[in-house]
């Protein structure tokens, strides 16, 4: 049986040129342009680590979003501020992972039906074999398949 939706990731060697190239333009005069991604910085919960991860940004009613399934989002469990540059401004936000399953499956098969098939493929980083939208039931699938995970930003608190 073929998945109607799975996550689909460029050549490592691709994105990790693509990021460096991220990492200079958005805090730049020329990152007031680019609306489609924001750079987040945060510091690792265990490591104390400190990250600088360009995301594709994602805005709703509820605000900024990154739907990812990148380990890194581990680190706002329960909640972490974060510097986030986007459309060439740094603002401290409050990131927090949402943990409910069901609330993530409404926040992705809502950005895939706003976006279409060819957008959410580009901006998500997924796959439609079956050339269709996905049910509720299929996103529920491949979240928990993938670990595909949301990150909510809010100004913070």
């Amino acid at each position: 049986m073929t998945a109607v939706v799975e996550g689909h990731r460029p050549p490592a060697p691709l994105v990790k040129a693509f990021n460096v190239v991220l990492r200079a333009l958005l805090p730049s005069p020329l990152g007031r342009g680019v609306r489609e991604f924001m750079l987040l910085a945060f510091t690792g919960r265990r490591s104390g680590r400190r990250y600088r991860v360009p995301v594709t940004a994602h805005r709703d009613a509820g605000g900024l979003s990154v739907l990812t399934p990148a380990g890194w989002r581990l680190n706002f469990t329960g909640g972490a501020d974060a510097d986030v540059t986007f459309a060439g401004r740094t603002t401290r936000m409050h990131g927090v992972l949402v943990d409910d399953e069901d609330a993530v499956v409404r926040i992705y098969l809502d950005r895939i039906t706003e976006l279409g098939l060819r957008g959410a493929a580009r901006q998500i980083g997924l796959r439609f074999p079956a050339g269709r939208l996905p049910t509720a039931a299929e996103v529920a699938g491949f979240v928990r398949r993938e670990h595909f995970g949301v990150v909510r930003l809010s100004g913070r608190t």
